[in-house]
């Protein structure tokens, strides 16, 4: 029955006892706050709370009764993780059982007969009100797919372990799923939270044997802060191998970061220490474990100067766009066909700063946006001041970093450039990182369609170096593949790589795509490259990226060549 002045469904309480004039008397009291289901014995009451496991709020059990007694079933709820959560309030009228009850897992006691009804409906909802509030602190405090402690939590106990026990050497794990996004986008969801919940899984049963705790922190990151291990290494390997365990046929790849306590430092910097230790070892499939240790500080205090930079060499007009030639091979001589540009940093201290150096730190960071949309306006000034300059127009590749295609006003600030420097869409040409089409491919394949439909050309860039399995090439909008270097470098002597670069070169000529190989650098790799038909080529054999004044020598000649 439901309450007038209350609307909202009863509390499901389940009774337990065997004399009839009990259950009626708890009827009566009970009936207008609570929705009553009975039991006459153990065995009943067990299959009642099986069904309605997820609705109960409350089991009231008599102690002593035919087929199974009160005290065999607190044995089975305290031994069942099923009836976990569902509080039980002994009834009884023997003040020595209360004792063994309460050791048995009993929330509270009303004593039979049921006299003070008001103090029975008090005592009843003040146990389904503490539960309840247990639950949802239970709730926040654990990640409800791996069963481990949420960050706010995990923090919380780290500091109550690190203050009450500040003689202990503590360590700081963090672990990542390598590529976990990929892993997610080939094998689904489904595929990867089994992947998490084995993770956790692996993380519990490693706790069982060291005194800490741990967390599942974001999508992929888990963190443990536990005493210290000796052998860290060994730590990573039977992660490692427990998840080769688990998924035989999907090569899952941890890496793992360090910090062990050597001074009277606090688990949350020891964390964030564990942490930069672990972005460290990102990618690096030889050396997936990484401790934090001084030149890794020196690499943070590095990478925090050139973030703070940034903004201002920006200003300053600090970053250089530099050209490297592409050459259609399939004529003789070869013919100049388009450049690509590459940014530099030449800091006023710090000299000239290599671009593997600042453009991974500012993609990790979302700042690289700040950057490509530098190098894409001062990219189409160039080709609009070449084009002024020689009459002769040079297509130019310019970057799509994966930051940028969060950006709602992309397609709008490309079209911008083209319009603002009086160009053709096909003049700027767009590179998207392989990678990036595995990692966010369905924003990425719409955006592309919209800039293709509008008359950008789309590349590929650094083919074979990323995740994308093959038949995914045929669904990509692209126009132009770049076979990355890794393809390149050995073709001269390795009879695996040569086979290796000749499919790259048949797969897109089927799908009708032009080629171009990076990293040429010798005249035996280009005579391969010829030989088996690839359409372009850009690498040192031509020339390295040079500044904007010295490119203009390859256009000079170009020019000639064409006159003559």
């Amino acid at each position: 029955m439901i309450r007038s002045n209350n609307m909202q469904r009863p509390k499901k309480v389940l009774i337990v006892d065997d004399q009839e004039i009990n259950r009626d008397a708890l009827e009566i009291i009970m009936e207008n706050d609570y929705d009553i289901i009975f039991a006459e014995n153990g065995v009943q009451a067990l299959d009642l709370m099986r069904r309605h496991k997820n609705e109960l709020s409350a089991v009231m059990l008599d102690l002593i009764m035919p087929v199974m007694d009160g005290y065999e079933v607190l044995k089975t709820i305290q031994a069942d993780e099923e009836f976990q959560g569902i509080p039980v309030i002994v009834m009884t009228s023997y003040e020595e059982a209360e004792l063994e009850a309460l050791r048995l897992g009993a929330a509270d006691f009303i004593t039979k007969p049921f006299v003070l009804h008001e103090v029975i409906l008090a005592r009843v909802a003040r146990i389904i009100e503490l539960n309840e509030g247990r639950r949802l602190i239970s709730s926040a405090e654990k990640d409800e797919l791996t069963d481990l402690y949420s960050k706010n939590f995990f923090f919380e106990y780290a500091e109550r372990l690190f203050s009450n026990h500040p003689e202990l050497q503590m360590d700081a794990i963090v672990l990542n799923i390598e590529q976990f996004h990929t892993v997610n986008a080939l094998y689904g969801r489904e595929f990867g939270d089994k992947v998490l919940k084995t993770m956790g899984s692996i993380i519990k049963d490693f706790l069982r044997e060291k005194e800490g705790i741990a967390s599942r922190f974001d999508a992929d990151r888990f963190a443990v802060y536990c005493t210290h291990c000796d052998d860290h290494r060994a730590v990573l390997d039977r992660f490692q191998a427990k998840m080769d365990e688990f998924s035989p046929g999907v090569r899952v790849h941890l890496r793992m970061g360090v910090d062990e306590r050597t001074e009277d430092v606090e688990p949350v910097l020891l964390i964030d220490r564990a942490r930069t230790a672990c972005i460290m070892a990102r990618s690096d499939f030889r050396n997936p474990l990484r401790k934090y240790n001084e030149d890794i500080l020196k690499k943070e205090l590095f990478d925090q100067k050139l973030l703070g930079d940034l903004r201002n060499a920006l200003a300053d007009g600090q970053f250089r766009v530099y050209y490297q030639p592409k050459y259609d091979i399939r004529s003789e001589p070869p013919r100049l066909m388009s450049a690509e540009a590459l940014v530099r940093w030449e800091h006023p201290e710090l000299g000239m700063i290599p671009p593997g150096t600042f453009i991974p730190l500012f993609e990790g960071n979302g700042l690289i946006t700040l950057v490509d949309n530098y190098v894409w306006e001062e990219t189409a000034k160039q080709v609009a001041m070449w084009r002024n300059k020689f009459r002769f127009t040079l297509p130019v590749s310019v970057n799509i970093s994966r930051a940028d295609i969060f950006d709602p006003d992309l397609t709008e600030r490309l079209c911008r450039l083209i319009t603002n420097n009086g160009l053709e869409y096909c003049d700027i040409k767009l590179e998207v990182t392989e990678s990036a089409y595995s990692q966010d491919a369905d924003r990425l394949l719409g955006l592309i369609h919209t800039l293709r439909k509008i008359g950008f050309e789309i590349e590929m860039d650094d083919f074979g170096a990323g995740y994308s399995s093959l038949n995914m090439l045929s669904s990509m909008p692209i126009d132009v593949l770049k076979m990355d270097m890794s393809f390149v470098r050995n073709i001269e002597n390795s009879e695996t790589d040569l086979r290796l670069m000749k499919l790259i070169l048949d797969i897109a000529g089927n799908l009708k795509l032009s080629v171009v190989a990076e990293g040429v650098e010798t005249e035996g790799q280009l005579k391969l490259l010829r030989d088996a038909d690839c359409d372009l080529v850009q690498g040192y054999y031509f020339s390295r990226p040079v500044p904007a004044n010295e490119f203009e020598e390859f256009i000079r000649k170009e020019r000639e060549q064409r006159v003559s």
